[in-house]
């Protein structure tokens, strides 16, 4: 899949989600694998208003690459201003968001609700290619509902306006994130242009991935709500899609060292009060499953202390551990059966 100077085989892309992709999680996904990064979806309006907390959103260090800036708004003067300063940010390419569903985004006629609007988006991504000269690609969705459904179309529109490639989320915007992505729509995208297709929605799995290449044909896959709290997912599909087998599963110890070097990562980007605070969103991610995670997970984030947090999760390594050497833990670190959850661990 090229993109620019960008020339990946099959990539494994981490897609964007607000609050989760920011400099920690990106860099965690990288280091298991991720071939591209995208970062938060980050506000047109806000950027050009010079909003603290959207203008750090655009902020990436170099391991990170290649890293996409992400950018969402409702007209082409916001856009293309937006475009211009994420652009001195230097990332490796610009994307525009056309799928959000969400109230926030798509209530004020941005993300999925320009679907309704086929030739202001148009606008919206021909100004954008035109304003900068970093490639510029999309994400969008199959259409605003089931009855209005043209993907085809729109990813045809999209290349003739200079879009690089184009990222499809197998849902409608009314969808939401239910039922299951229509990988079947994403295939009709493919054959519909010439320029890359990237398949989203549903890969929660590294045989889920090696599945919508093969059902989709196509150039890339983004993964998203699959990859929080497990970054190795990355590393477990591109091992698959290369070589047809499966790396093991992660151990308790990885995915405890995961949640650990998460919140260094977020420390160090966002300082000791926040890194704490928004880390809290990630423990149960991480350590589902468990033995005892619901009494480590209420204490961790109640802890404002992050070396007490560090210790909490030595302390419950060690408690798997013990109960590893009895032979009670299945390869990922659950119990082997339904009744080892009464054993009392010590917390």
């Amino acid at each position: 899949m090229r993109i620019g100077q960008i020339d990946i085989d099959r990539p494994v892309i981490l897609a964007p989600m607000e609050d989760v992709t920011d400099r920690a999680f990106r860099q965690l996904c990288k280091r298991h694998g991720a071939d591209i990064v995208y970062t938060e979806f980050v506000s047109a309006e806000a950027i050009r208003r010079g909003a603290e907390k959207s203008i750090r959103k655009l902020a990436m260090d170099e391991h990170e690459r290649p890293v996409a800036v992400q950018i969402f708004g409702g007209t082409v003067e916001s856009m293309v201003e937006a475009a211009a300063i994420a652009e001195s940010y230097e990332p490796d390419y610009l994307d525009i968001n056309f799928g959000c569903p969400v109230k926030k985004v798509a209530g004020r006629g941005a993300g999925a609700a320009l679907l309704k609007e086929p030739e202001k988006l148009l606008a919206i991504a021909s100004a954008v290619v035109n304003a900068v000269s970093l490639p510029v690609t999309a994400k969008t969705r199959i259409g605003w509902d089931h009855d209005s459904i043209n993907i085809t179309d729109t990813v045809r529109r999209l290349e003739d306006a200079g879009i690089r490639a184009v990222a499809v989320h197998g849902r409608t915007r009314s969808d939401m994130y239910k039922g299951r992505a229509d990988w079947g729509r994403i295939a009709e995208a493919k054959q519909a242009c010439s320029i890359p297709v990237i398949a989203n929605g549903d890969v929660w799995s590294a045989d889920d991935a090696v599945a919508m290449f093969a059902e989709t044909g196509a150039d890339g896959i983004m993964i998203g709500r699959g990859s929080i709290g497990n970054p190795f997912i990355f590393a477990q599909a591109k091992h698959l899609i290369k070589t047809g087998e499966r790396l093991p599963l992660p151990s308790y110890r990885d995915r405890i060292e995961a949640a650990r070097e998460h919140l260094r990562l977020s420390l160090e980007y966002k300082g000791e009060k926040h890194g704490v605070l928004e880390m809290r969103r990630h423990y149960s991610t991480y350590l589902k499953g468990l033995p005892g995670v619901s009494k480590v997970r209420n204490l961790l984030v109640r802890e404002p202390d992050p070396a007490v947090i560090v210790e909490l999760l030595r302390e419950f390594e060690a408690t798997c551990e013990a109960l590893d050497r009895e032979g009670l833990l299945k390869e990922g670190g659950e119990f082997l059966n339904d009744h080892s959850p009464k054993l009392i661990l010590n917390y």
